[in-house]
């Protein structure tokens, strides 16, 4: 039988080896037909504890290592996969906007500038 593979979010990394994953799914409602989230928790075996806080994870279903871990994290998915999204301040330092120096205007560019009309 294969084993499932889920993809969800880390809502704690405290333990020792091990993240709470959160997995949201959405189902249609048996009776009035709407479209509801439901999420569950899972928790996974982090072997280097290299999975922080908010990091979108896939994780796959394996043989039970603990009383509660029964899943492990197989990778990271998107913006935590190394395409994170830069901090303020980072994009601020890197900004050449911000770079107050302007190149120096020749005189040949200055006549071109200057009204056809004088």
């Amino acid at each position: 039988m294969p084993k499932r593979i889920l993809t969800g979010t880390v809502v704690s990394d405290k333990g020792d080896k091990t993240v709470v994953v959160n997995v949201e799914r959405k189902v249609k409602h048996p009776l009035y037909g709407k479209i509801i989230r439901r999420s569950k928790k899972y928790h996974a075996h982090d072997e280097n504890n290299e999975i922080s806080l908010g990091e979108t994870v896939r994780i796959e279903e394996t043989r039970p290592i603990s009383k509660l871990k029964t899943w492990k994290v197989l990778e990271r998915v998107g913006a935590a996969a190394g395409l994170a999204t830069p901090t303020v301040s980072e994009i601020t330092a890197s900004d050449p906007k911000d770079e107050k120096v302007k190149a120096p205007v020749a005189a040949d560019d200055k006549a071109d500038a200057a009204p056809a009309g004088e």
